[in-house]
């Protein structure tokens, strides 16, 4: 190989090496860039209410999570509170979680880079990110969608109230429930009978309508939590297709019917059962019956007369042969 051409193996090698280094500098920041984290709660992870001011609550609630309050350690409406957790009231794991939310709801009103959101949330499909809002409001379907990132972080921050619609509800398409928080610089109030998902981290009070039913958590950090007649659960932190219209409708499951293994079954005929000849007469093919003999002693007549006079022809042949 002479020098120009080994010169020219030369370049064209250290440009791919190049080129491949440029792909990774370019690639591997962005994809790492647009990661959204999600928002740590420490030990107010296992509160579904956890308030700065007191819980009132009226009404049949269940809560399947802790419950705590602090520094103002009133709960009242507890005989008719089904509570599948611990109520730690103002202990000092409720102030521990106190101090963890606060820290929860720095971090989420730090987050970013934000997308700017209208104030009505209803109708919209928003895919993962930060979004970031005045006084927000949902009335029909916010429906999440994490397409094929089923792991990615929602973060609404709201610069001042967040207050859904009777009967509203937040959809989810591929989205792990852990990974949706709701940031208010105010309050929050949830509609009556309204199908809420998320971790609401609020700087003063929460109010939940009668009937609302909560997927996550009501955490305020300085004010009262109001309940009436809820449910609020903590979430399964695997992703998942929720409410009624969240995902195609699953194919049924069941086997097909199998087909009877007995023998086939015989087609009934009319006029009497099959095989039986009334007096006088035969079975027809359809079933009828005459008084003449017609149908197979009909047929009979006709073979006997097709063979004799197939006999009688071969006769005729046999004579014209043996003249």
């Amino acid at each position: 190989m002479d020098h120009n051409s080994h010169a020219s193996t030369s370049l064209l090698r250290w440009s791919g090496v190049v080129g491949a280094a440029l792909v990774g500098l370019v690639v591997i920041p962005g994809s790492a860039l647009a990661a959204t984290a999600p928002v740590p709660l420490g030990t107010a992870k296992s509160f579904v209410v956890l308030a700065g001011a007191g819980v009132t609550n009226t009404g049949a609630t269940t809560l399947n999570g802790d419950l705590g309050t602090f520094p103002t350690t009133a709960i009242t409406g507890t005989s008719t509170i089904i509570l599948h957790g611990t109520n730690h009231a103002g202990d000092a794991v409720t102030q521990q979680a106190k101090q963890d939310l606060t820290s929860a709801y720095t971090t989420a009103a730090g987050a970013g880079p934000t997308k700017a959101i209208p104030v009505e949330l209803g109708g919209k499909t928003l895919q993962p990110g930060v979004y970031s809002g005045g006084a927000l409001g949902l009335t029909g379907t916010l429906t999440l969608d994490g397409g094929k990132n089923p792991q990615g972080v929602f973060i609404f921050k709201a610069a001042s109230t967040l207050i859904t619609a009777s009967a509203s509800q937040v959809r989810l398409i591929n989205v792990n429930p852990c990974n949706v928080y709701w940031q208010v610089t105010s309050s929050a109030t949830l509609g009556t009978g309204s199908q809420f998902v998320g971790t609401i981290l609020a700087l003063t009070d929460i109010h939940l309508s009668t009937g609302a039913r909560v997927t996550g958590r009501v955490l305020a950090r300085n004010g009262a939590v109001t309940l009436q007649a809820n449910t609020i659960s903590l979430p399964s932190c695997s992703a998942v297709s929720a409410g009624p219209t969240a995902g195609p409708t699953p194919r049924p499951t069941t086997q097909p019917t199998m087909q009877p293994t007995t023998g086939p079954t015989t087609q009934p005929t009319t006029g009497g059962q099959v095989g039986t000849v009334p007096s006088g007469g035969v079975r027809t093919g359809d079933g009828s019956t005459s008084g003449t003999g017609n149908g197979l002693l009909e047929l009979s007549a006709g073979a006997i007369l097709l063979a004799a006079l197939g006999g009688a022809t071969v006769s005729a042949r046999r004579r014209r042969t043996d003249v």
